[in-house]
């Protein structure tokens, strides 16, 4: 994918990935760390891992025998930008949909006492 929100999105869209978002946002972490919580194969994680890396939502390094991934936040800023955008959108209009509903209602009788 060209565009990188798209691909962040599309990362985002599986579970499996997301709960491996939430484990770096601990720390770094092994691939074999990362694997354990999940019943599925080593070459199935390490698919789920090219997603994220592919995204730049994770990075991997070498140490040694060690490779830790790392969480990359600045996709995950990019897309909560994005979703903040409509957010604000969606609050103004459910503001004036309230607005409008109280124009609807009849007085109480606490406001013609």
């Amino acid at each position: 994918m060209s565009d990188p929100l798209s691909a962040t999105f599309a990362a985002l869209a599986d579970p499996t990935r997301r709960a491996i978002l939430a484990r770096l946002a601990l720390g770094e972490s092994s691939v074999s760390d990362l694997a354990k919580p999940f019943a599925m194969s080593a070459p199935a994680v390490t698919k789920h891992l090219k997603v994220l890396q592919r995204a730049g939502l994770i990075s991997q390094s070498r140490q040694a025998q060690w490779r830790p991934c790392k969480l990359e936040a600045q996709p995950l800023r990019e897309a909560a930008d994005w979703v903040a955008q409509y957010r604000q959108h969606w609050e103004e209009r459910l503001d004036r949909l309230e607005d409008y509903l109280a124009t609807l209602q009849p007085p109480s009788s606490k406001e013609t006492q």
